[in-house]
């Protein structure tokens, strides 16, 4: 388990059996809500491979994710969940997991563990959620605050998170005391968790059907470990539609250092991209830009979804001091019963005209009718002065029920 769990999150741990043992007709309501309660379960094994320059060896990770979730029936519009992940390394741990000490081998950031992945109290009540303790969040696409579910070990959040609904308008704001990263359960050479009080406030509306207009402020307060330098104020707006043949997606926003930061910086984001419907395929386009401030530092999305941008083998988890501007497309369709996606991505600098190189990846995913899922993935990246060559594949077994 984590070394350290937040307040908040032991308060809602804790008060699940308190509110069980009371009295009266709310224990017999509780006792309800418990006994109506679902339970699921999902296996994840996975095969991964890194063969990456600087390293003498590639690295080969077989690793199993088992994931006990819990959640309660309704009782009073309240409601409460658990959930426990536990990753083993499943026969060959030839890799740097970030906590096993195998530093000749490349990273695959799949630390083995037990951890407490959620453990929330929530309120529904007509235009209020409330939710307090360890959770889930996935705010818009990802892009600022996200779960990294791609990696075993899924990002969580404790907090306190209030979402406000009146026809099709959301506001949303969450409190947040500990971020629980996929480093984690333990400290390695990376933080398992970010302390400090950070707080995410998202508000969209729909004008039409299809459409979203979204404004976002995510302050970053972040204390222990490698947290200050992450530690940043991002301000921002964004607009998704969906019309006949092609979907939209574009967000601006603007970022300054924030809490105990030792750096003083001001940077910019831009990525907008389209999405067009081809007979039975999709093309999608786009152009994403984390910006720099004159070549000294450039703009940070330390709690994002990383593995969903920039490239699958992730060289550009933190943007080098120029930035970097990703220009990319790609093409995917139905073989069969197969999905087949194929992505081409062209990196260069914000500040200044070097290019960082290339990447091609090919990703097939299949979903057999008894809920096992199948996936091979690969991703090469060819560099032009940055970093070093590496070449990443995954073969991915899940089951869920």
């Amino acid at each position: 388990m984590s070394q350290r769990i937040s307040w908040i999150a032991v308060i809602a741990a804790l008060s699940i059996p308190a509110a069980v043992a009371q009295t009266g007709s709310n224990a017999v309501g509780l006792r309800e809500a418990i006994r109506n309660g679902s339970t699921s379960f999902r296996v994840r094994y996975r095969l991964e491979h890194v063969d990456q320059g600087g390293f003498d060896e590639q690295a080969l990770a077989s690793t199993a994710l088992g994931r006990w979730s819990w959640n309660s029936a309704e009782d009073n519009a309240l409601s409460f969940g658990l959930e426990a992940d536990y990753i083993l390394v499943a026969g060959i741990e030839d890799f740097n997991s970030t906590t096993n000490g195998k530093t000749r081998f490349p990273v695959v950031a799949d630390p083995e563990g037990g951890d407490l992945n959620q453990a929330f109290l929530k309120y529904v009540g007509e235009g209020v959620t409330v939710t307090a303790g360890r959770q889930r969040i996935n705010l818009g696409n990802q892009r600022f605050v996200g779960g990294v579910a791609f990696r075993q070990n899924e990002q969580t959040y404790d907090g306190l998170r209030v979402q406000l609904s009146r026809g099709s308008a959301l506001l949303d704001y969450t409190y947040v005391n500990n971020v629980n990263r996929i480093f984690g359960p333990g400290d390695g050479l990376q933080p398992g968790d970010w302390f400090g009080d950070s707080h995410f406030l998202r508000g969209s509306m729909q004008p039409a059907p299809g459409q979203e207009i979204a404004a976002f402020a995510y302050l970053l307060d972040l204390s222990n470990d490698n947290g200050p330098p992450n530690s940043n104020a991002t301000y921002g707006a964004s607009y998704r539609g969906a019309f006949d043949v092609v979907a939209v997606d574009a967000t601006y926003a603007k970022q300054s250092d924030w809490a105990d930061n030792p750096m003083t910086y001001d940077a910019s984001h831009f990525s907008v991209q389209g999405a067009f419907q081809v007979g039975r395929g999709t093309l999608t386009a786009g152009y994403d830009v984390l910006g720099s401030d004159d070549g000294r530092t450039a703009f940070r999305t330390p709690t994002a979804t990383l593995h969903r941008y920039q490239g699958w083998t992730d060289k550009f988890l933190i943007a080098p001091p120029d930035g970097v501007r990703d220009a990319w497309f790609s093409v995917s369709g139905n073989i069969g019963g197969a999905r087949l996606t194929g992505v081409y991505h062209d990196f260069s600098a914000d500040a200044g005209s070097m290019s960082y190189g290339s990447e091609l990846g090919f990703d097939l995913t299949y979903t057999l009718p008894n809920r096992v899922g199948l996936e091979f993935k690969i991703a090469r990246y060819d560099t032009d002065g940055f970093a070093t060559d590496t070449t990443k594949a995954w073969f991915i077994v899940s089951y869920g029920l």
